[in-house]
């Protein structure tokens, strides 16, 4: 039977194709198994060994030409209405096809902002001028980012349902974690602690496993998207964790802050209430900017400033991504008009996209405090998909 959440995101597909007149889409790949087209996974639900070409169109075909060994396992996977077997060459079939539809546009998966639109191997690009090069369609190319983004981007109803279930799971870990903490224990400690549970589970890890859980004790530690080290928890450290998980294709990513009581202290001390204070309010003003056509930029500068206001060193980074497949999806980005983020920053929100929000700051002789919670965009605003954080975690043993 086919899966019927990647039908229900080719249907999607074809609406994005008809919104941005765009004629063809086509992934074109080869050997998947050694590197794959990140839209596979969303648009294919299988493999490939050969050149293969997966075509949408905007009347609502979808064609798959593969080697013929593949056409039995793709009539199995059954995401296709069109399958197309060729034995020496795809040359010839796939020249037959597009003449046949005869497209004025062919978005193809290449982008010079989007990873997960950038699929297409400059190899396998000489490869397809060169089958077309006698033909008019290598100069109707145009880059797939844009319907990539769409369409990773605008999560479908099941797709909000199975974030907000890896979203529930983590968070329950996110509670062993705080019981599990205390002084001398080691960021790796706690790391490995969390990974026992991920496999205890069988969850898979949202990213690398290097660096998740990422985990961060005190205010010598190390940057953002490093992995845990031998640093040791100790009294007074503010502790944070970046953590994530994937559970039925689908990711999610959050992080959540602790302070460790010294000896003889009953409250969290002032400087460290004041700066975490500062961090949820900013996440607060952010999620309340948040809304269908603002530009991400717009929604960093908000928690950006508020922050610098308060008297604190900006975040060196976004203020939050998309989460979807992968824990950084999508298209639209919350984030400053920094040359290394490209475009994705200037893009408009869209309903349905889903963003983490997650500012940091240093708290001078504690460490870095910081949260990540994950919001949904509504029509007119947006929703908390995570339970959020609105006091620091407090470890007194």
């Amino acid at each position: 039977m086919a899966d019927q959440l990647i039908l229900e995101k080719q249907k999607q597909a074809v609406k994005i194709l008809n919104e941005k007149n765009i004629d063809m889409w086509l992934t074109f790949v080869r050997e998947t198994g050694n590197l794959k087209d990140p839209m596979m996974d969303m648009i294919v639900g299988t493999g490939a060994t050969w050149h293969s070409a997966f075509i949408l169109t905007k009347s609502g075909e979808s064609i798959a030409i593969i080697g013929s060994l593949e056409e039995p396992n793709m009539k199995t996977v059954g995401t296709y209405k069109t399958i197309i077997p060729y034995l020496k060459s795809v040359r010839e079939d796939l020249v037959k096809t597009i003449e046949k539809i005869n497209p004025k546009t062919i978005a193809i998966n290449y982008s010079q902002n989007s990873s997960l639109a950038d699929g297409l191997t400059h190899g396998v690009y000489l490869e397809l001028v060169d089958i077309l090069k006698d033909t008019p369609y290598v100069d109707r190319f145009v880059s797939s980012e844009e319907v990539v983004a769409a369409l990773r981007g605008r999560k479908s109803e099941a797709e909000v349902g199975y974030i907000k279930e890896a979203i529930r799971e983590t968070l329950l870990i996110f509670d062993q974690v705080t019981d599990f903490i205390e002084p001398g224990k080691s960021e790796l400690d706690v790391a490995n602690f969390v990974r026992g549970i991920c496999r205890e589970k069988g969850f898979e890890l949202a990213w690398d496993e290097e660096h998740c859980p990422a985990v961060f004790s005190g205010p010598d530690t190390a940057g953002a998207h490093a992995g845990p080290t031998n640093n040791k928890i100790k009294r007074s450290h503010v502790i944070n964790m970046d953590f994530g998980i994937k559970l039925n294709g689908y990711c999610s990513d959050l992080q959540r802050t602790w302070y460790v009581l010294k000896d003889g202290e009953t409250e969290v001390p002032e400087p460290v209430t004041r700066g975490f204070n500062t961090i949820l309010e900013s996440v607060q003003k952010a999620f309340e900017a948040i809304k269908p056509g603002k530009k991400g930029w717009e929604i960093d500068e908000i928690a950006r400033n508020y922050i610098v206001d308060k008297g604190y060193v900006e975040y060196p980074h976004g203020l939050g991504h998309q989460v979807g497949r992968v824990a950084h999806d999508g298209g639209a980005m919350l984030g400053p008009l920094w040359e290394r983020y490209g475009n994705v920053t200037s893009l408009e929100i869209e309903k349905n996209n889903i963003f983490t929000i997650e500012p940091r700051l240093p708290i001078n002789d504690y460490g870095i405090a910081t949260i990540e919670e994950i919001i949904v965009v509504k029509e007119n605003g947006a929703e908390y998909l995570s339970n959020p954080q609105k006091e620091i975690y407090v470890v007194k043993k």
